[in-house]
């Protein structure tokens, strides 16, 4: 009898444990709507961009910007001051998807060297897909929340992009 009763108990715990890491799953599933418009295509899900050209993060979800300011990571709704100009719509942006990629700053850093001065990455904003309809209009693209920066380089048109997924950790 102790053991039909072992047996179901540790059943019933494989059973909730599964359905408890299928919900976790689904919570993660899909942000494209989260996705500000000079985030790059082709992903239905990124926690954070790499932003090579300037060696900070973005948070998609919280739509802040981690970067190192007096030696220490900050989370802010802009861009430091030096790069309030930066095009955000034409830097190369890699999808980072895991907690906290600051911290493991030397090896994206390393890994992406090779991507700061790209310029062919297609750009939300510019997509035809459908998916990205709804995304998040609250950046102006220049790392600059509502400081509002100007409009550079906006001409909305595709520049030759070859759309590939190059650089990103999936």
């Amino acid at each position: 009898m102790k053991k039909l009763i072992l047996t179901a108990v540790i059943l019933i715990s494989c059973l909730t444990f599964k359905n408890a890491n299928a919900q976790l799953h689904f919570s993660v599933g899909v942000n494209i709507g989260a996705q500000p418009e000079w985030g790059p295509v082709g992903y239905d899900h990124a926690d954070y961009y790499y932003i090579p050209d300037v060696g900070a993060y973005y948070d998609v979800n919280a739509h802040q910007y981690i970067y190192l300011e007096n030696n220490v990571w900050v989370h802010r709704p802009y861009l430091a001051d030096r790069y309030r100009n930066y095009d955000l719509y034409h830097g190369y942006k890699v999808v980072v998807n895991g907690r906290n990629p600051w911290m493991h700053d030397n090896v994206y850093r390393t890994r992406y060297a090779g991507y700061r001065g790209r310029h062919d990455q297609v750009v939300i904003r510019d997509s035809h897909d459908n998916r990205y309809a709804n995304h998040w209009h609250g950046d102006d693209g220049h790392g600059a929340g509502n400081w509002g920066h100007g409009d550079h380089g906006h001409d909305g048109g595709d520049r030759g992009h070859d759309g590939g997924d190059h650089g990103h950790d999936h």
